[in-house]
């Protein structure tokens, strides 16, 4: 009986596995392959994952997209006398209920910043152009609001005028040789 309950909680662990509103009753057949990957059921000889979603289509109801855990504990029953063709279906059985037995999902490859070359270049302040260049100061970092809202000229010159300030100058000549 002990076997059982160890089974049924493995069940239930990757029944619930990355589906929040899940509660472990039934199994996906997205973590009923990761049950098989996860405790050594696919050896990738005897059974595949084409084997292992072949007996999940098999076992669970036709309206249904999940299995129950009757259905679960017959599907490994079938993928048992397939992984172990030279023991008896009780055997056999044994053998895969004891590769699932305490077992949890694993979780591996858990997403991490990469530091790609391309990542790094299209991220590189220095390499900004027109626009964008002026929203960072020479070290890279944001200038915040000043580098995106535009900053009101009150000269009373057009933009892009090169010779601003000179008319000061020219008003202000003295005037050489003529009387005033």
């Amino acid at each position: 009986m002990m076997e059982n309950f160890t089974n049924l909680e493995s069940f239930r662990r990757f029944a619930i596995h990355g589906d929040t509103r899940a509660t472990g009753k039934d199994m996906h057949g997205k973590n009923w392959s990761k049950l098989c990957k996860d405790c050594g059921v696919i050896d990738g000889k005897n059974i595949t994952l084409t084997d292992v979603d072949i007996v999940f289509s098999k076992v669970k109801k036709k309206t249904c997209r999940t299995i129950t855990y009757d259905e679960f504990k017959v599907a490994l029953g079938e993928l048992a006398r397939k992984k172990y063709k030279d023991k008896t279906g009780e055997e056999a059985e044994a053998e895969v209920f004891k590769l699932i037995e305490g077992k949890a999902p694993v979780i591996a490859g858990v997403t991490r910043a990469v530091a790609s070359p391309t990542v790094s270049r299209l991220t590189d302040p220095t390499k900004f152009t027109g626009s964008h260049k002026e929203r960072f100061d020479e070290t890279g970092r944001g200038k915040g609001k000043a580098g995106r809202v535009d900053i009101v000229d009150t000269s009373g010159y057009v933009s892009g005028y090169k010779h601003r300030g000179t008319y000061e100058k020219k008003v202000n000549k003295p005037t050489e040789g003529r009387p005033m």
